[in-house]
């Protein structure tokens, strides 16, 4: 059996729908929708809709209406769903939802991003730092870890069309990118770059300057999984050409004929 999972920050769940988001999402059929950046209230959700495609929903949104928020979408019941990381700060600002699906754990992740000024950049290395920790401790418990999602962080000079300009660019900072390389050292797996050596493929585009069109990307989604999963990692790709956001859907497929 090979397991089909999907991360998508949708830049507003609600916006995607109106672009087309479930007519992609009937003909790819993912097992596990990963999403990111709902921008909206359960209540606001049409979680119906997806149930129509066989979907089960888990929504974890922030407190501030309109902002940040992940959701997991699964036709595979899961074991258990744990909502937050346990840290009140990011919790308020609804960016880790987790589901267990026998042996391997699953999480959704919406990292911040530091663009908007140095108080948030401040946050955003808070931030890595106590997930760090808590991904630490959580592999103790659960060594089989796919965290998939908008890492707001591109880690090489090939992960961004243009390395030399953005080299004091939140997202492409000497600190952020060592962090990337740290957490690998941990024992995790960039699963695109296991599979794809190549630069110029690129998960998101900025509004401006027609970047979408001329490739002008950033490669910042992630699905990095546990060196114990590298073995069962079947493929691992970006859909550049699917458009509901700024960004695009990310793939990985899992090998689980064999129990992990």
């Amino acid at each position: 059996m090979t397991l089909k999972i999907i991360s998508y920050n949708l830049n507003g769940i609600r916006s995607a729908i109106s672009k087309g988001l479930l007519d992609w999402l009937a003909s790819e059929l993912p097992d596990i929708l990963l999403i990111q950046e709902t921008k909206a209230r359960p209540d606001k959700i049409d979680v119906d809709a997806f149930k129509a495609l066989g979907y089960e929903a888990f929504i974890h949104s922030a407190e501030k209406a309109g902002y940040s928020g992940v959701a997991i979408f699964t036709r595979i019941t899961p074991d258990r769903v744990v909502v937050g990381c346990g840290i009140e700060k990011y919790d308020r600002e609804g960016r880790v939802l987790r589901a267990d699906f026998g042996n391997l754990s699953v999480l959704t992740t919406y990292f911040p991003s530091g663009s908007s000024g140095e108080d948030r950049q401040a946050f955003k290395m808070e931030f890595l730092s106590d997930f760090e920790q808590y991904v630490a401790d959580l592999k103790q418990e659960r060594p089989h870890l796919l965290i998939a999602g908008d890492y707001n962080i591109c880690h090489q000079a090939l992960d961004i069309h243009n390395p030399v300009s953005n080299k004091n660019s939140s997202g492409f900072l000497p600190e952020e990118r060592k962090w990337v390389a740290s957490f690998l050292e941990m024992g995790f797996v960039d699963t695109f770059r296991l599979k794809h050596q190549e630069g110029g493929r690129y998960s998101w585009w900025s509004f401006r300057f027609q970047a979408r069109s001329k490739n002008l990307g950033w490669r910042i989604d992630y699905h990095m999984v546990s060196e114990s999963l590298k073995p069962y990692v079947v493929n691992a790709d970006i859909f550049e050409h699917v458009v509901h956001s700024d960004h695009c859907p990310i793939l990985i497929e899992l090998d689980t004929k064999n129990e992990l």
